[in-house]
């Protein structure tokens, strides 16, 4: 095997004079690594428990979307404010705040007694899942200055959060056939604990040492963007867009003009725009974005085909879909190892292109088919995101000086979650539009046609009330419109995968582009 000249990363400007990491720093990441899987565990664990929520706490329809969605709201609208507030008062220092407030926030809510006390503790975990996530991927930046280490390292990271993703669903259904649906939240505890026991000595602290001053009105621009931003998208997938939605999202980019406009005139700005002028940045930040909400997608409409067209239970369903979650993992990690032989945009690129032809296989689904096709399908996507994750985010951070990689890794972050709500949103809307326009309501009363229209599971639904005949064609007829509706997904996301890999690989072709752009300015030690 011939070794590319084009090393990408692991030969762009390291540090000079920086030793290697030591290994209270590999047993420090270990540590970060559990937070991020605890994290992302938590984004996906709490779907099966929400049955048993509801008969428990019985919320309203509004109240058990606020307990789902508010979590992600908060996140989302925190990240840029919390990354740069962990470099100005120290990462490690936000990291073991989030830490405390995101165990007490479990506490609360596995013993909540009302819809309105779980909907307060998912917006403390909130709070503190935003200090956590730019918390870990900033320390990581500045702990591994040894560009091939970081890799590693940050592979090490995105396999984590991926794993914590898969894993949920697996945890949340042991739990809950042995414990009360609060046990989901208290399995945060002990990882929690552990790092703020062990996190002091493991994680040295990491700050900005000439941060300038806090915009407090940055901050809430930047919180006024994102919130209705993600409010608005989210709440379109479930209610169909309305004047209202539109307005708040309006808003939302109104605040995000101003927000911009603001940065480019301080002297300090919470996020340096100049970054988004260096390929290797933007074209990551983008990378992050699509390959999320291309594998944010295929979760929303594959779960669906898995449990409702095929008739596999939730878990059956997420035992077929931890394959390609743990592809997701294994890639992350091998990515640190294929940058060594190739260069960084041929390797990125082609993981978006292996990721582009499992979402095409998709397109060979049908009513009657195995899941096989789906599982293979999806692992290749699962590989190819994974690789796309580690890449771009190592791009992300290393474009930036370690005193600023809080900041920058809260704008990876952001386009993170950016991607898993427009990946749900615009997918999922995709998806149903063609459900809607292929389901033959004729069958149906007049009255329960809108009712049998708003999801595959309330076409279903239907089906049971009518004669046994009648029934049988109608329920062929939504899940036939419903896999011709994933077909358009299927093949759109491949599209989206496909141009994402041209686009890295034009951006990043050549190797002083790549050098150009994830070296900072200055070296700074911390």
């Amino acid at each position: 095997m011939s070794v590319s000249t084009d090393r990408g990363i692991n030969e762009a400007s390291g540090e000079p004079g920086r030793a290697s990491a030591s290994r209270r720093d590999w047993l420090g990441l270990i540590v970060l690594a559990f937070a991020v899987l605890l994290i992302a565990v938590d984004a996906t664990v709490l779907d099966l428990a929400l049955p048993f929520i509801s008969a428990d706490l019985e919320p309203s329809s509004t109240q058990l979307l606020w307990i789902i969605d508010v979590y992600s709201f908060v996140l989302a609208g925190l990240l840029i404010t919390m990354g740069t507030l962990g470099d100005r008062v120290g990462r490690r220092r936000l990291l073991l705040f989030g830490a405390a407030g995101f165990g007490i926030a479990s506490l609360i809510a596995a013993w909540a007694v009302s819809p309105e006390m779980l909907i307060a503790a998912r917006v403390l975990q909130g709070i503190s899942g935003a200090t956590l996530m730019p918390a870990t991927l900033g320390l990581i930046r500045a702990i591994f200055v040894d560009p091939r280490q970081r890799t590693l390292a940050i592979g090490v990271w995105s396999a984590m959060a991926g794993g914590g993703a898969a894993a949920g669903p697996l945890i949340g259904g042991w739990l809950l056939e042995h414990f009360w649906w609060g046990s989901v939240f208290l399995v945060n505890i002990p990882v929690m604990l552990m790092l703020i026991g062990i996190g002091p000595v493991l994680i040295p602290e990491s700050k900005n040492p000439n941060p300038g001053r806090f915009d407090l009105t940055s901050a809430a621009l930047s919180m006024s963007t994102m919130l209705p931003l993600v409010y608005a998208v989210k709440e379109s997938v479930v209610h169909g867009i309305s004047p209202v939605l539109i307005a708040v999202g309006l808003a939302g980019v109104a605040s995000g003009v101003v927000f911009v406009r603001r940065q480019r005139v301080m002297k300090d700005p919470m996020i340096d725009l100049g970054l988004f002028a260096k390929p290797a940045f933007s074209t990551a930040v983008l990378t992050n974005l699509l390959s999320v909400f291309a594998l944010a997608g295929v979760l929303f409409f594959g779960s669906q085909y898995l449990q409702l067209v095929l008739g596999k239970t939730a878990l059956e369903a997420g035992v077929l879909m931890l394959p390609g979650m743990l592809m997701s993992a294994v890639t992350a990690l091998a990515a640190a190892w294929m940058v060594r032989y190739w260069a960084t945009s041929h390797v990125l690129g082609g993981g978006l292109f292996v990721g582009g032809v499992g979402a095409a296989m998709l397109f060979a689904l049908r009513v009657d088919s195995g899941p096989n096709m789906f599982v293979i399908g999806f692992g290749l996507v699962g590989a190819g995101v994974g690789i796309a994750l580690t890449l771009a985010s190592d791009l992300v951070v290393s474009a930036v000086e370690p005193e600023r990689a809080g900041a920058a890794s809260a704008v990876s972050e952001t386009a993170y979650e950016l991607g898993i709500a427009l990946g749900v949103a615009v997918l999922g809307s995709v998806v149903m539009a063609i459900f809607r326009s292929g389901l033959d309501t004729s069958l149906l009363a007049p009255d329960r046609v809108a009712p049998a229209q708003g999801t595959l599971g309330a076409a279903i639904a239907e089906a049971q009330h009518l004669p046994e005949t009648a029934s049988t064609v109608f329920l062929e007829s939504a899940q036939t419109a419903f896999v011709a509706g994933m077909h358009v997904a299927a093949v759109a996301t491949a599209a989206i995968l496909f141009v994402t890999a041209i686009l890295v690989l034009r951006l990043l072709r050549s190797r002083q582009d790549e050098r150009a752009a994830v070296a900072p300015s200055s070296t700074t030690n911390e």
